[in-house]
């Protein structure tokens, strides 16, 4: 069950039972390899190469992936250090499942920061990641304000991946992550197993696209919102975060320490701000006003002084 350099699907036999039938059918499931960062000092600084992360991702993108890893992580920080990112052809036949990035200047990165390798599984991010202190201790600062999006328009935007998540479409089993502004189009889409790695792709476009957007978007995310998002998003200068599914604990501590808004349950018929609400105009023509859903809990959690500007728990992760 190989996959190539661009498959990200794969077809595999299945046995079904549906009822009281049982059946042999073939199926599509996204595909899950390794990758292999490395990173190379430039020429001049000895060229010498490190392993910073092995990741099970969904095949695609891997430039991106890689870039966007070294940025949310902080291991480079700017996106201008990056002088050029390939795959290394001396590991056949894993040719399409090593990374590396090269390094523009010799002070963009010290190799004390990367002294253990990082292993990602698709299913959670980074280990290691002790706290909030820790987080900031490695560069991220809160997020500016100047971003603003009406309650309308992003009702939309979860609607506004969709057409973008063709894996998805096929498989049923891949996260998505996309960019947004205050129109409500969702410009920018990338999909793999893991939705730490769909955001790290995301962030990688950006930096290797060349130019950035006027304003830091905000970035929607098609399941749940964790710790890791968060922190990616605002390595990155995201204001604002939208997920279709809940976000933890954790995920709201940080939304509220590093200046971010953040929504979950988001759908046409509404959704819950958990920070940030100052960024979503229009709140108060709603019945009750934005202070008059502070303090209510979805059923079964603990009390929250975040507003609620929908359904308690009117959505679910995909």
């Amino acid at each position: 069950m190989a996959t190539t350099r661009r498959r990200r699907i794969v077809r595999v036999r299945s046995e079904r039972v549906r009822g009281e039938r049982f059946s042999v059918r073939g199926d599509h499931v996204a595909a899950e390899e390794p990758l292999e960062v490395r990173l190379q000092e430039p020429a001049s600084a000895g060229g010498r190469e490190h392993v910073v992360s092995v990741t099970m991702r969904t095949p695609g993108d891997d430039f991106e992936l890689a870039a966007g890893f070294l940025l949310t992580e902080g291991v480079v920080a700017d996106r201008s250090a990056i002088a050029g990112v390939r795959y290394c052809r001396s590991v056949e036949p894993q040719e399409y499942n090593v990374v590396t990035v090269t390094l523009r200047t010799a002070g963009a990165f010290d190799p004390a920061s990367v002294s253990r390798n990082f292993y990602v599984t698709s299913a959670c991010g980074v280990c290691g990641k002790a706290s909030l202190d820790a987080v900031e201790a490695q560069g991220c600062k809160p997020v500016a304000n100047g971003f603003e999006i009406r309650d309308e328009i992003l009702r939309t935007v979860p609607d506004a991946l969709k057409p973008s998540q063709r894996v998805f479409g096929r498989t049923g089993g891949i996260h998505a992550a996309g960019l947004f502004g205050p129109s409500g189009e969702v410009w920018l889409v990338r999909e793999d197993v893991g939705r730490h790695n769909a955001v790290d792709k995301v962030v990688g476009a950006l930096a290797l696209g060349g130019a950035a957007p006027e304003r830091p978007p905000g970035l929607v995310v098609s399941g749940r919102s964790s710790f890791e998002i968060l922190q990616k998003a605002a390595m990155a200068g995201f204001p604002m975060v939208v997920a279709v599914g809940a976000p933890s604990s954790l995920a709201v501590d940080f939304a509220r320490r590093f200046n971010m808004t953040l929504v979950g349950f988001a759908k046409r018929s509404g959704y819950n701000v958990y920070a940030g609400a100052e960024r979503i105009a229009g709140l108060d023509r709603l019945s009750g006003g934005a202070d008059g859903g502070r303090g209510a809990a979805a059923p079964g959690a603990e009390a929250s002084d975040g507003l609620q500007a929908g359904p308690s728990n009117g959505g679910r992760e995909r």
